[in-house]
């Protein structure tokens, strides 16, 4: 694998509406990242990467985008967002966009001249087809719930296509004009200064042509839009010309939303002059979920559960590339609510599940608030919540025979609320996100998780993340902690994740992911503790004792 600039970088997601809000609105802005860039600094980011700030009517918090080329007033103008490219680079930072290009908003300029001219230049900017007998071109089902297709405003006879809510139609991208203006608005910005984009939900560009029914899956006579990703072929003459027209000639990092990627493709994706820099491990985030819905998902991963999604994702991807690795973002539930149960979720289990995926070959993404161990919130009633996909989600677990409280319960633990609760910055109202009322409740638990809080706490999740940092970049271990190979250590044990770094030097990560403490017989003549998440180590000929969730790294002889 060639070297690149990016390799031995730490990211950072930024869901800005939550982030920081300088003008008590209520709303998160560019002007309250600007006033966190040192904090960001201090903690060892090099990479920020922004979900969508562009005019947007905010079907979808953002991705539903009405223009490309401008900054949406709830977040603040343009010259704010160059000031932040610009302070980013005085601190030796990059800054990501969102690349939302599958769909935009049915307030977008292109749409609301379909609507007025179906069957002229723009109406082909879409997918609209006719309407005839109130039958649908196919029975894909939504990613929001309910079919694909949605009448044309003005025209009765008329639907357009829309995957994801049904303010956000599908753009066309068997249209080269659609392809040609995307990759013009993301070289405008690209000459701006940003460093790259994250690409979301980018495999659905490519649709099966044409249209056709499925196996309904559910009773609502729907089927699953996984179906017609399965059969779509071609959408890497897509991305090739994409990353040929726009991102190869500015040496542009970029990172994929990428799902039922196939393993010969992956060399496609992020091999050497690949369509991206990078693209997400969601091994972990998709397993154990239902085709029936969130409430017949699995709530929590064990240890072993996840254990093997992690080591066959890097078995997968080997030396091909460069995967990146999270444990959340702003599509998921927080990773410790997720991957540790209730009743174990402490310091030291955030730490050792910070340690565990910070060590594995790739790229490291931190969503904020991770940083201070913030967990899932509470929900008292289903008013509570303002994502649209937990919305559906009720409704299918209703549907299914569940009450109100259960299909509540159901869906809490796996809604994208979880993760756009504001941050807490301290234990002040609001938890010093905003002087004013915030648009999302803040989660009640932040008197006591905070960033103040934790700052100064040599022993906090925070500390820990820093120290995580520190160890990846060091010149001493840097080229192992990147490029090392990764060797599965006593697979076979229960509830023990281990493995080995071996590069110019070798490491070893140890994770004893119970309350129970044992002991590990170390193949090594001698070994040094570099990161250790409890206050104390046990060595002794050869044996190391891990206590309850304990966490080292150690470089072995």
């Amino acid at each position: 694998m060639k070297k690149q600039w990016w390799h031995d970088k730490v990211a950072y997601q930024i869901y800005p509406k939550s982030f920081y809000d300088s003008n008590g609105d209520g709303i998160g802005d560019l002007p309250g990242i600007i006033s966190k860039l040192d904090y960001l600094k201090d903690l060892g980011v090099d990479i920020i990467w922004l979900s969508p700030i562009y005019k947007s009517p905010l079907a979808d918090e953002g991705y539903d985008i009405a223009d490309y080329y401008s900054i949406d007033p709830r977040f603040g103008t343009m010259e704010d967002m160059e000031r932040l490219i610009q302070e980013t680079k005085k601190r030796g930072m990059y800054i990501l966009m969102d690349l939302v290009v599958n769909h935009c908003s049915d307030e977008h300029e292109w749409f609301q001249k379909a609507i007025q001219d179906p069957d002229g230049e723009y109406g082909n900017f879409f997918y609209i087809e006719d309407r005839k007998n109130d039958r649908t071109p196919c029975n894909w089902r939504s990613y929001f719930g309910g079919p694909v297709w949605e009448p044309l405003p003005g025209h009765p006879d008329k639907q357009y296509l829309h995957v994801f809510h049904k303010k956000q139609p599908d753009l066309n991208w068997e249209n080269p004009k659609v392809r040609q203006e995307v990759y013009k608005n993301i070289n405008w910005w690209l000459d701006k200064g940003l460093g790259g984009f994250r690409i979301d939900a980018i495999i659905n560009i490519k649709k099966k042509l044409p249209f056709c029914n499925y196996p309904a899956d559910r009773e609502d006579g729907l089927s699953s839009i996984d179906h017609m990703l399965a059969e779509a072929k071609g959408v890497g003459e897509f991305l090739g010309e994409m990353a040929k027209e726009t991102f190869h000639p500015h040496n542009a990092f970029t990172v994929g939303e990428v799902f039922n990627e196939k393993k010969e493709e992956i060399a496609d994706f992020i091999g050497e002059g690949g369509y991206f820099s990078t693209m997400f491990d969601f091994a972990e985030t998709v397993y154990g979920k239902s085709e029936k819905g969130w409430y017949d998902s699995k709530p929590y991963l064990t240890p072993e559960e996840y254990k093997s999604c992690i080591f066959s994702a890097q078995e997968k991807i080997g030396d091909i590339g460069m995967i990146s690795n999270i444990i959340e973002n702003h599509d998921e539930p927080r990773g410790v609510s997720h991957y540790i149960l209730p009743e174990d979720l402490c310091d030291a289990s955030k730490k050792l599940l910070a340690g565990v995926y910070f060590m594995l070959r790739g790229l490291p993404f931190i969503y904020q608030g991770q940083e201070i161990g913030m967990e899932n919130t509470v929900f008292r009633s289903i008013q509570d919540v303002d994502d649209v996909s937990t919305l559906d989600e009720y409704r299918v677990a209703l549907a299914a025979g569940l009450s109100e409280e259960e299909a509540l319960k159901r869906v809490s633990v796996f809604s994208r609320d979880n993760a756009r609760t504001p941050m807490q910055w301290n234990g002040s109202d609001h938890a010093g996100f905003t002087n004013g009322t915030p648009w999302l409740k803040e989660n009640p638990n932040y008197r006591r998780i905070n960033v103040e809080a934790q700052e100064n706490d040599e022993g906090s999740v925070l500390s820990f993340y820093k120290a995580l940092i520190a160890l990846r970049k060091s010149e001493k271990y840097k080229d192992t902690a990147v490029y090392g190979k990764l060797v599965p250590f006593l697979e076979e044990e229960k509830n023990l994740i281990g493995f080995f770094r071996e590069g110019e030097r070798r490491l070893l990560v140890l994770a004893n992911f119970q309350k129970e403490p044992r002991e590990i017989a170390v193949p090594a003549e001698s070994a040094e503790i570099l990161l250790n998440n409890l206050d104390h180590v046990k060595i002794e000929n050869g044996i190391i004792g891990l206590d309850a969730y304990q966490f080292i790294v150690g470089e072995v002889r």
